[in-house]
């Protein structure tokens, strides 16, 4: 190679990182980006491919919310999967005992899953730090142990089947179709996400996120900000649990249960709190990670907190704030 044309050669990698910098730098272009996979990954994937982007993106659906919550208004939350649990019941119970439509019992799950934040959020969110964690964690508990309780509604232990979502007399039943729902859905919800973030509502977050007593200095309903980003991520775990109970056809009390709040966060925090893009990309390798790790049959558990951990070592970050990073300072 001569000196000309490893120049060029390196001009060519150069221009690559800042055009990867400004979609990672870019809260649009990051939604155009998932659009275009959405659009394309069909193209190129059999039926089981779309299954597990399908739920990729449901759970990437649940932890965009949640990042709202801790990667932007820093505030913590290890009772989420309480908010998923009671979308997930909601079109289990709704079409079961009161006769209510799947779609219309979607939007019902996410309304009772909002009242419960809002009522509860006043109280616990005055809370900080690990004292606020214990609150979130008691919450997410005590939502688990109604469902599992309550077996005259919910099935107890066993759970319940899930009537299919039906929509004028159409069914989703097909992988590809719950693969577009949610798809267009976590479209739908990044482009909200992204749209809040850069309102003042947006900013307000952020000033919390990094001084709760600064940001009243300058004027901002703090309690009430916090009130509203813990109200939407709750909005965004119901959606996602409705989709996951719908497609699998059956709800179980594990729904709602600790170790799913536990991934939610595991998922927002390795793909990077406070980056929307992160929260795609954690859910997605935390959704994909145990199925490539399926081969190593009693070592897969093992195998996956390793991996977590490595990530979380070199990228301590999250895997998309570490590498903008790392792009940024080559850039300067």
């Amino acid at each position: 190679m001569t000196p000309k044309s490893g120049s060029r050669f390196s001009d060519k990698i150069t221009r690559k990182r800042h055009e990867l910098w400004r979609v990672v730098a870019n809260p649009y272009a990051i939604v155009l980006l998932l659009a275009a996979i959405v659009l394309t990954l069909p193209l190129v994937s059999s039926t089981f491919h779309l299954r597990i982007a399908a739920l990729v993106f449901i759970f990437a659906l649940a932890v965009v919310g949640l990042n709202l919550l801790m990667g932007f208004a820093g505030q913590v939350s290890l009772g989420h999967a309480g908010f998923f649990g009671i979308g997930a019941y909601a079109v289990a119970i709704g079409p079961t005992h009161l006769g209510i439509p799947s779609w219309a019992a979607v939007f019902a799950g996410a309304a009772i899953a909002a009242l419960l934040a809002f009522l509860i959020g006043r109280p616990i969110l005055k809370l900080k730090g690990h004292y606020l964690a214990v609150a979130t964690l008691g919450l997410g508990l005590l939502i688990a142990m109604v469902f599992t309780n309550e077996a005259r509604w919910t099935g107890g232990p066993d759970g319940m089947p899930v009537p299919r979502l039906e929509l004028f007399g159409w069914r989703a039943r097909t992988p590809i179709a719950w693969y577009w729902i949610s798809g267009i859905s976590l479209l739908a919800g990044a482009s909200i996400a992204v749209n809040l973030i850069e309102s003042p509502t947006g900013r307000a977050f952020r000033a919390i996120h990094d001084s709760e007593t600064a940001a009243r200095t300058l004027g901002i309903d703090v309690a009430r900000y916090k009130l509203i980003a813990f109200v939407l991520s709750a909005i965004y775990a119901a959606i996602a649990g409705a989709y996951l109970a719908l497609f699998d056809a059956l709800v179980t009390p594990a729904t709602a249960g600790f170790l799913r709040s536990i991934e939610f966060v595991t998922m927002a925090v390795l793909g990077g709190l406070g980056s929307i893009l992160g929260s795609v990309i954690g859910a997605t390798l935390l959704v994909l990670l145990p199925q490539l790790l399926a081969v190593f049959h009693d070592y897969e558990t093992i195998m996956l907190g390793a991996i977590i951990i490595v990530f979380m070592i070199f990228l301590p970050a999250g895997i998309v704030p570490s590498l903008a990073r790392r792009i940024g300072r080559r850039q300067s």
